[in-house]
């Protein structure tokens, strides 16, 4: 009987270590995947417009696409299959944020002139903002929240998308604070769709509430500095 119970737990001990080692791959592997999207983007985002800044920009889409299908998560954790969960809630509180911006927007109109994003623009910003919450959830959020847990993963998500708005003085904090309301909305609701919705309706509403003057055409990091006012 010894003998046995001594095989018995030599073996469980061999699963937990086979079950460690799969589990420190996977951690390895999605850090590994969140830095090649992150240091992409930020390429992206700090260097002129022309073929180098094309070229790293398809790349990194390339990049979110090919991880998103092969990682181990469905469609469902990805925020992908639930359009209606949480939809009014998330819708109103979205709203109330935008009348709270377009009141700070009301008070601040003495600093000077907002920035009027044409309607051509404004359909390709919430197409943009609909992407930014897929990569935003679906490739950072996850991952780290196998990680660390669903709490920290909300503030180091967050943290990674306010990263993506330096050096903007207005974008980096307002993007830190929306990073966290999404991706609690997100680990609540597992609602990509909605988030899209309130994410562009928010950026608009900052783009046509704050003074230009401080937003640069809500430009970050290199078309953030190549704008002067």
């Amino acid at each position: 009987m010894a003998e046995k119970s001594e095989l018995f737990c030599s073996a469980e001990a061999r699963d937990l270590h086979v079950v460690s080692s799969h589990e420190d791959t996977q951690s390895r592997r999605d850090l590994l995947e969140i830095a090649i999207v992150l240091s992409l983007i930020l390429i992206a985002v700090w260097t002129p417009q022309g073929k180098l800044n094309a070229v790293v920009s398809i790349v990194a889409a390339a990049c979110v696409v090919a991880f998103a299908i092969a990682g181990r998560r469905g469609a469902e954790q990805l925020g992908l299959t639930r359009p209606l969960a949480g939809t009014t809630f998330m819708l109103l509180a979205g709203a109330i944020l935008c009348g709270v911006v377009l009141l700070i927007g009301l008070l601040l109109r003495f600093v000077g002139p907002v920035y009027h994003v044409p309607l051509s623009r404004s359909w390709q910003y919430a197409t943009w903002a609909l992407q930014q919450e897929f990569i935003l959830q679906s490739i950072f959020f996850v991952r780290l929240e196998a990680i660390l847990g669903p709490r920290r993963a909300v503030v180091a998500a967050a943290s990674l998308f306010a990263l993506v708005h330096v050096p903007s003085p207005v974008l980096t904090p307002l993007a830190f604070c929306g990073g966290i309301l999404f991706c609690e909305l997100f680990r609540r609701f597992r609602n990509l769709y909605s988030l899209g919705i309130i994410h562009a309706a928010l950026g608009l509403t900052i783009a046509a509430s704050f003074p230009d003057k401080w937003l640069h055409h809500m430009r970050v990091g290199f078309g953030y500095l190549m704008i002067h006012h």
